[in-house]
């Protein structure tokens, strides 16, 4: 009788303690609804506590900037806030400097609205939007990356910047549970006000770019939100030397055929592409006609590791060193240069020190997350 009793009573008192536990969580985690003062009163917003400030604002249809998806590794969503909401977290202390911190900036998706709060938002947040697509058309322009073309249906137009990124909104999945947001830049010109394109590459274990490349069909709908970002074309004569791997290419993309198309053709522009081998080159054609047609305007491809199948005659090596022998021996030294970089955080800071060996300080750069 024991063998079955002893199983009853250890169930009985764990059913409670989960019970007393939900009681206790609702309790003090009850936190009701609660006052976000935005720039000084300019805004006010009556919302229920006990969430994180970017989402909460999110749900409010104001939208902070987050590479990440809230999950604390971006370090794009910061706030200055100007009332007391605690010490700052390990999670965000690594993403900020000594001037951020004494003006008391912190990331909103790390922490929780649970008393009245004061903040203050650049004006220009309260212009993005969350618009709703249909996805036009997918394919692949290598082995691991893929175009994905949407076309806007609410509303049906978009203006960006060229260089800047929307988030795109991955509903829930297989074992993941929750909608979350990553950050693609557009890679389609902003003339074309109807749709926005996004070069995707496959992440292992990504979230988004698992679902985009096995789950993502034509016709699906989806929803994004933007636009967001500082990178972008600076309104000055300089000559610009732009460098970018992989996905990078997509801000890229978008600035060169911006500047084409508004007639921006008097500035000088060399365009760096680094790829391992012949696999993961692509928009090779595009990139050449547009040499034709603008005379002020250099591509170089550079492969770091070609296959003996590539028949490769173009530069070899990493991107960087390629960028440096072009600084010493071919790109002109007199006149005013702008640096723009795509990709990742270790290929920017070697191309932000060769820059520094040559006097260049302009440089503005796109860092993957």
């Amino acid at each position: 009788m024991s063998v079955i009793v002893a199983p009853l009573i250890v169930a009985g008192i764990t059913t409670a303690l989960a019970i007393v536990i939900t009681i206790v969580d609702a309790i003090v985690n009850n936190y009701g609804e609660v006052e976000i003062d935005i720039n000084n009163g300019k805004r006010v917003l009556k919302v229920k506590g006990g969430a994180p400030l970017l989402t909460t604002l999110s749900s409010e249809g104001i939208f902070v900037p987050s590479a990440c998806g809230g999950r604390g590794s971006c370090g794009a969503c910061k706030v200055r806030v100007l009332s007391d909401v605690g010490s700052y977290l390990p999670t965000e202390i690594p993403y900020m400097s000594k001037e951020e911190i004494a003006k008391n900036i912190r990331l909103s998706c790390q922490i929780k609205v649970k008393k009245p709060i004061k903040i203050e938002l650049p004006e220009e947040l309260f212009n993005i939007r969350k618009f709703k697509g249909i996805v036009e058309s997918l394919k692949d322009v290598t082995y691991d990356i893929k175009e994905v073309r949407i076309r806007l249906v609410e509303p049906p137009e978009i203006n960006f910047k060229a260089g800047q990124y929307a988030q795109l909104v991955i509903p829930p999945y297989e074992n993941i549970k929750e909608p979350t947001q990553r950050a693609y830049s557009i890679s389609s010109p902003p003339s074309d006000k109807n749709h926005v394109e996004f070069l995707i590459r496959l992440v292992p274990g990504g979230i988004a770019t698992t679902y985009v490349h096995k789950y993502m069909k034509e016709g699906d709908v989806v929803e994004l939100v933007g636009p967001f970002g500082d990178f972008y074309m600076r309104d000055t004569d300089a000559d610009m030397i732009m460098v970018a791997g992989g996905s990078g290419m997509a801000p890229i993309k978008s600035i060169l055929l911006d500047m084409y198309e508004r007639g921006i053709t008097h500035r000088r522009v060399w365009y760096f592409f680094g790829a391992r081998s012949g696999r993961d080159l692509y928009y090779v054609e595009l990139f050449r006609e547009l040499e034709q047609k603008w005379p002020n305007f250099k591509f170089i491809p550079a492969l770091s590791e070609p296959r003996p199948e590539d028949n490769w005659t173009g530069e070899v090596g990493l991107i960087t060193v390629v960028l440096e022998r072009y600084l010493e021996n071919v790109i002109p030294k007199e006149g005013p240069k702008e640096g723009y970089l795509c990709g990742s955080p270790g290929m920017i800071n070697a191309c932000v020190q060769v820059f520094e060996k040559f006097g260049i300080k302009d440089v503005y750069y796109d860092k993957f997350a």
